[in-house]
């Protein structure tokens, strides 16, 4: 996937179009909830019996660098994911005209809790054009979860280390990038049973989280995103538990609306493009809100000075993706 290429011109001629016949940028969600669809994953997102999700070069991208955005979309985040349905299109080209990324190539995706939701996991394909905006109107805004402060984030993040496939990192040693956008935690460990019932995989033993997370910094760079306006937004166990798990990339989102504006300069931040201590003046250079800049530049002014990408790393052998071995 990814072959086609963005254009902001055919974005706001969606938007306008959309204002004009009154209808929904979440056409799936919207079906599902008048009764017009089944209340389950969309077909094309469903990671059930997927080998792979693939990022590639092509001639129009002959540099590609994956970008994977995943929100939990249970009843705890309140209205935030649809916040984020509104503004995450915006990213591809905030990326480009930035030159954060000359070539991304992103995939969204969707995260319910695999003990009791229909949605547990939702994962589009890596686009490099208006497909992005297509792939988060397929999403179920399921709005359940397990009501305990955990959900399946562990499941989503499994598929992500064994069921991807990035030219940036196999070809030149660079990671990609990993988003994932909620307020609760993952469980202890991935579940055989879960991974065979929603992705498919015969899984011989539990992964526990942790150690699957080591393996997945192999291949990303992986993030935390917690909105404001969510339930365990001031949640101090939420907060230490991901910060056991991925230490400084933490980052706490005070306007959720600042989504696209928190992604990019991360990723600038990582690719040595923008200094972390300018975030908020480089936002405004851009256009940005000066609300959502100054969140966005107080979210990445409290981790440590940066997060620059190391550069290139030898890419390792493969790690039995799809296979349902646990390789550690």
């Amino acid at each position: 996937m990814g072959g086609t290429t963005w254009s902001d011109d055919h974005y706001r001629e969606r938007a306008r179009l959309r204002a004009r016949t009154g209808s929904s940028a979440f056409a799936y969600d919207s079906d599902v909830k008048a009764g017009q669809a089944a209340a389950r994953v969309h077909r094309q997102m469903d990671p059930l019996g997927v080998r792979v999700r693939e990022s590639r070069d092509s001639d129009a991208h002959p540099t590609s660098h994956a970008v994977a955005v995943l929100m939990d979309v249970t009843g705890s985040m309140g209205q935030v994911p649809i916040i984020l349905q509104a503004n995450l299109p915006k990213l591809m080209g905030f990326l480009i005209r930035r030159g954060y990324l000359q070539h991304p190539q992103i995939l969204i995706g969707g995260i319910g809790d695999a003990t009791c939701d229909r949605a547990p996991l939702q994962v589009g394909q890596f686009e490099s054009g208006i497909e992005i905006e297509d792939d988060l109107g397929k999403l179920y805004l399921e709005g359940g979860g397990g009501g305990q402060t955990t959900e399946s984030y562990e499941l989503a993040l499994y598929f992500m280390a064994r069921h991807t496939s990035i030219d940036c990192f196999e070809k030149r040693g660079r990671r990609g990038y990993l988003f994932v956008i909620g307020d609760e935690m993952p469980y202890p460990k991935v579940k055989p049973r879960e991974v065979a019932e929603v992705i498919g995989d015969g899984l011989r033993e539990d992964i526990p989280t942790p150690s699957l997370i080591r393996e997945l910094e192999r291949m990303y760079h992986v993030y935390y995103i917690l909105p404001r306006l969510t339930c365990y937004w001031d949640n101090p166990v939420v907060h230490r538990r991901w910060v056991d798990l991925l230490g400084q990339n933490v980052l706490r989102l005070e306007d959720p609306a600042g989504i696209c504006e928190m992604i990019a300069s991360t990723v600038g931040v990582a690719e040595g493009v923008v200094d972390p201590w300018r975030v908020e003046e480089d936002l405004k250079a851009a256009g940005s809100d000066a609300v959502i800049a100054r969140a966005v530049g107080k979210a990445l002014g409290t981790t440590v000075k940066g997060h620059r990408d190391e550069g290139p790393v030898a890419a390792l052998p493969d790690s039995g993706a799809g296979s349902g071995l646990t390789t550690f």
